[in-house]
């Protein structure tokens, strides 16, 4: 069986909170890998997901490194074609200038399920040109 590996990386501060947009990916992110599970199964592909907590220290280094989605072994905006940006987050970030993705004409802070299920299945079109 072959895996695809979708790995999401999120501030979650010391009380365990995570910002608004965090919290709606991860919704988004259980939707799309439960959904991309059971059709690549039939195709022999497991989807293994991974979270991945950033603490503050580790977040003000870079911000952008939170609610960063990989697919395979490229970012999400690879697979899409997407920009990444930034924008004013919330109290739990610090106000931070937190991630965004662009594609086309519209700007995505909160990656939404469909975005997710896209790049998994280019991913997973991939895994069968070996």
């Amino acid at each position: 069986m072959k895996a695809l590996t979708i790995r999401w990386r999120r501030l979650v501060n010391e009380k365990g909170q995570t910002c608004k947009r965090c919290g709606a990916t991860g919704e988004s992110m259980q939707n799309a890998v439960k959904k991309l599970k059971k059709a690549l199964a039939e195709l022999g592909i497991e989807v293994i997901l991974k979270t991945e907590n950033l603490d503050f220290p580790m977040f003000t280094e870079d911000t952008l490194q939170s609610n960063r989605i990989w697919i395979g072994e490229k970012p999400l905006e690879k697979w899409l074609g997407a920009t990444v940006g930034q924008s004013i987050c919330c109290d739990v970030c610090a106000n931070s200038q937190c991630r965004t993705i662009s594609i086309e004409n519209s700007i995505f802070e909160e990656i939404p399920e469909k975005l997710i299920i896209r790049a998994g299945l280019l991913a997973a079109a991939e895994l069968f040109s070996d």
